[in-house]
């Protein structure tokens, strides 16, 4: 098993980073430890890829950890911790925020605190709940392709019908794959390969939720998915060299097309390049492969078209 200590660095991240950094997006080393953990786990019958995942977990907290991990030996409640962090999420959970990362926080928490049978103190977990608040009339995200931000907020899903939503994880972990395998060519944008990456761990995270018992959560939370997902079908087919309608603060026209990962997270290649790159997707090196195999365990299915899809997710 992974060292748990990987959680509790994922956790003191993600309850300090408002009162360290002032604002949300540190979270996302947290999230991204986590994910790390789950991952590595997933993967112990290879001894060698998991201790690289765990190798590379560790060097990225190295960078972006925080001083002040968790020493009391009074822990909450689980059911004190996952009460509060739910009642946060339920302030959120029904609008679009930050292309989901109120979910994804709330969710690998939860999974994580349940993994280590209780952590943290009041104020910790009270961190952890306010972490989520702060996602209350923030925008779904601030690059898209083809929508602005106060289209993307005035888009119509009135017309949805809920009986059309996946009912059960496996159902949603299959859409967001057929969605994946529909781009004939993928960005390497925060409007595009970025939004892509977080199609698939907002959907996972709902699944997270379901798994828990949260049902109400994860039929929630499809809506708010299927605005991110309505807007990212409008780039299903673009073509190379076709004009862009981009609205974002820090893309830039000409896109350039993402490149093929020529090693996938399921292979040592990927892990003994190193991640740390590019220091944002440093992070989302652990949560898309996290959030992605577990989509393809869900669905039962390993289809090539998916998997060579994801080598643009992760190319960098």
């Amino acid at each position: 098993m992974p060292n748990q200590n990987l959680l509790e660095e994922g956790l003191a991240i993600l309850s300090q980073c408002k009162q360290e950094t002032g604002d949300i997006w540190h979270a996302h080393y947290g999230a991204a430890a986590i994910a790390g953990y789950f991952f590595a786990q997933e993967h112990e019958g290879d001894g060698i890829l998991s201790q690289a995942i765990v190798s590379q977990t560790e060097a990225m907290l190295n960078k972006h950890g925080t001083a002040s991990l968790y020493v009391n030996s009074e822990r909450c409640e689980p059911a004190y911790a996952e009460s509060t962090i739910l009642a946060a999420l339920e302030q959120t959970i029904d609008e679009l925020h930050w292309v989901g990362h109120n979910v994804i926080y709330s969710a690998v928490s939860l999974i994580a605190i349940r993994e280590l049978q209780g952590w943290g103190t009041e104020e910790q977990i009270s961190g952890l709940s306010e972490l989520v608040l702060s996602f209350r009339k923030t925008i779904p995200g601030r690059s898209w392709i083809g929508y602005s931000v106060a289209e993307v907020k005035r888009l119509d899903l009135s017309s949805m019908d809920q009986l059309q939503l996946p009912r059960e994880p496996k159902e949603l972990s299959a859409y967001v794959l057929e969605q994946l395998a529909a781009f004939s060519i993928i960005y390497e944008a925060e409007s595009h390969h970025d939004l892509i990456g977080h199609m698939l761990t907002f959907s996972h995270a709902l699944n997270l939720l379901y798994d828990m018992g949260h049902r109400s959560f994860f039929q929630r939370g499809q809506l708010p998915l299927r605005r991110l997902v309505n807007v990212l079908q409008a780039s299903h087919h673009l073509k190379p060299g076709e004009a862009i309608k981009l609205y974002s603060a820090v893309d830039r026209i000409p896109l350039e097309p993402a490149e093929r990962s020529e090693y996938l997270p399921t292979e040592l290649g990927y892990w003994e390049k190193g991640r740390s790159k590019n220091e944002w997707d440093f992070g989302h090196a652990f949560k898309f492969p996290f959030s992605f195999y577990d989509h393809l365990k869900r669905a039962g299915s390993d289809e090539a078209r998916f998997i060579e899809k994801f080598r643009y997710i992760i190319g960098r």
